[in-house]
């Protein structure tokens, strides 16, 4: 039967005033996805009552936990026992995070579950105060419609290869891409009138736009066509007034170096961290 949860954590809503508050804003870009997953059905959310933790997580998916990070290391362990006596009959896939904040989670929850873990991913958060365009590229962005849903799916499973290491085969992502068309936020750089190059926006929040998916096929590459894409949504979010943010694989290199170019500049180290 699983415990019942005690007073120092209460429900966390859409809307939250936590969420428009310091000190959450202060840590507000790193932790953009919380918008995202307080807002689904189902989703397990929880805050402190003075707006100094938040915890977002949808079924079968990564939950973010957030931290002030002038927390008393003896506050963050009680909060930290309490979730995972939370989930104390429930898996939890994965946690994402400052470092700082879900090495510790992880190892606890790991100890009590019996689990094992690892650290699958380090990203870093970054944000455009100004968008610097590339100059000379050619070609136009253009937006994508239901025309183009094979050739969106055949890039997605060319994102996920590069992305993830995961090799799909183009016809599985057609859901998906009908779906990201649908919304009206996916977007190509086309070049004579053929796309050559694909990115999306991918939520919106209050102060903020996400970007992902942005994909070149490796023989279009280092031509300039992702940045002159990406630099053109950033346009778009400034317009609306928000600041356009994103989050990449510190893997990856080349991808970090392109969006520095275009005026991206980094605000956070973000760890995912899985269980098995």
């Amino acid at each position: 039967m699983r415990k019942r949860r005690q007073a120092m954590l209460e429900r966390l809503y859409t809307d939250d005033l936590v969420l428009n508050q310091y000190p959450f804003m202060k840590d507000e870009l790193s932790y953009n996805l919380v918008h995202l997953i307080v807002a689904f059905e189902g989703a397990t959310t929880f805050k402190t009552a003075d707006g100094r933790m938040v915890f977002a997580g949808s079924p079968g998916h990564n939950a973010w936990l957030w931290l002030a990070e002038e927390m008393t290391d003896e506050r963050r362990l009680l909060l930290m026992k309490e979730l995972v006596a939370y989930y104390e009959e429930i898996d939890l896939p994965g946690i994402c995070g400052s470092p700082h904040t879900v090495e510790p989670f992880a190892k606890l929850y790991a100890e009590i579950r019996q689990k094992n873990y690892h650290t699958y991913m380090m990203m870093e958060a970054y944000s455009c105060p100004k968008v610097i365009k590339p100059t000379k590229v050619k070609g136009a962005m253009v937006q994508a419609t239901r025309q183009h849903l094979e050739l969106v799916a055949e890039f997605m499973a060319g994102f996920s290869e590069d992305a993830y290491g995961a090799s799909v085969i183009p016809a599985s992502q057609l859901a998906a891409a009908e779906g990201m068309i649908m919304r009206g936020n996916l977007y190509f750089w086309s070049v004579d009138e053929q796309p050559a190059a694909m990115a999306n926006i991918a939520h919106r929040s209050p102060r903020h736009g996400r970007i992902n998916v942005v994909y070149t096929p490796p023989v279009l590459r280092k031509n300039g066509y992702a940045s002159a894409l990406v630099a053109g949504l950033c346009s778009i979010l400034e317009e609306e007034n928000r600041k356009p943010m994103l989050y990449a694989d510190t893997r990856n290199p080349a991808s970090n170096k392109v969006y520095k170019n275009i005026g991206f500049v980094e605000s956070g180290p973000i760890a995912e961290i899985r269980f098995e």
